[in-house]
């Protein structure tokens, strides 16, 4: 029997796949739990729809964070902090912080994960690599400040 999964199958396939099936796997396990559906044309024709419109969303998220890498591409990014004696900041400037600065200074949302760069422990200029999408990256410089 031929079924079209509607979720991953830990040894049979992932979602979206067409497989031939034993006929007794297909009505007892996966249609019971809805982990399939009968591959009719209605069926694989909603699966393309769905693909394709997944595609599309990725491709527009792409031009997008393109665009922001134009924003960025050679910006600066002040970040201020407490500082103590010989200009140690009390604590570290991160990716929180400097996600943060990004959204208030350039407008570009970032998720403070995406944003790599070491601790920084003391006032002056650092660069910091960010990575928007797949292969869409881009370097730009953090002044922190008193």
């Amino acid at each position: 029997m031929k079924v079209l999964l509607e979720q991953d199958v830990k040894g049979t396939g992932k979602k979206g796949d067409i497989i031939d099936v034993s006929d007794g796997y297909a009505r007892n396990f996966l249609l019971p739990r809805k982990m399939a559906s009968p591959a009719d044309a209605q069926a694989i024709n909603a699966m393309n729809i769905q693909k394709s419109a997944a595609q599309h969303r990725k491709f527009q998220a792409g031009v997008a964070a393109r665009e922001q890498v134009k924003q960025l591409e050679g910006a600066s990014v002040v970040v201020k902090a407490r500082v103590g004696e010989n200009g140690k900041l009390f604590g570290t400037v991160a990716g929180k912080e400097i996600a943060q600065a990004l959204k208030e200074q350039r407008g570009v949302d970032a998720d403070k994960k995406k944003i790599s760069i070491e601790p920084i422990r003391s006032v002056g200029e650092y660069t910091a690599k960010i990575s928007l999408f797949e292969g869409v990256s881009t370097t730009f410089t953090v002044i922190v400040k008193e």
